[in-house]
C-alpha cells in the first residue's frame, strides 16, 4: 500500500529525482521557462514554488535554506534579487504548465513551465527599449 506517499518516481531512485529537480529548478530560475515532459512539470511545481516563497523574504537564513535546496549561488542570487521582490504580493501560483503536445522522439507528453508574469515582464522590456530607440 502506498497511502500517504506523495510525488512521482519519475523512473529514477531518489538520489537521482532529488539531482534532477535541483537542475530543472535550476534552469527555469535562470531562463524563466523550460519545456519538458509534464510529469516534471507538474512535480517541479512542488519543489520550486516553496522557494520562491521563501525569496519574498531575503534574509541570511532564507537564503541559506534555499542554498542548501538548490546549490548554485548565481540561481539563489537571482531568486532573492529578481524573483522574490516580483511575487512580493503574490500568495501562491508562481509557475504556469503550459501543456505542448507529444515530444517527437517517445512521444511523451510536453510541457512548457514558466513563471507566471513572466510574458508582462517581457514585453515591457521590449517597449521601452523601443522607447529608448
Amino acid at each position: 500500500m502506498r497511502h500517504r506517499k506523495t510525488g512521482r518516481k519519475l523512473n529514477r531512485n531518489s538520489p537521482q529525482r532529488n539531482s534532477l529537480k535541483k537542475g530543472l529548478a535550476i534552469s527555469i530560475i535562470e531562463h524563466e521557462s523550460v519545456s519538458t515532459t509534464l510529469a516534471k512539470a507538474k512535480e517541479i511545481r512542488g519543489f520550486l514554488e516553496p522557494l520562491v516563497t521563501l525569496a519574498k523574504e531575503n534574509t541570511v537564513a532564507n537564503q541559506r535554506l534555499a542554498y542548501s535546496k538548490l546549490r548554485s549561488k548565481e540561481a539563489v542570487a537571482k531568486l532573492f534579487d529578481e524573483l522574490g521582490p516580483r511575487y512580493k504580493d503574490r500568495p501562491g501560483g508562481y509557475l504556469r504548465v503550459i501543456k505542448s503536445g507529444l515530444r517527437n522522439g517517445d512521444k511523451a507528453p510536453s510541457a512548457q513551465v514558466e513563471f507566471v508574469d513572466r510574458q508582462e515582464q517581457a514585453s515591457t522590456e521590449e517597449i521601452t527599449e523601443v522607447a529608448s530607440s
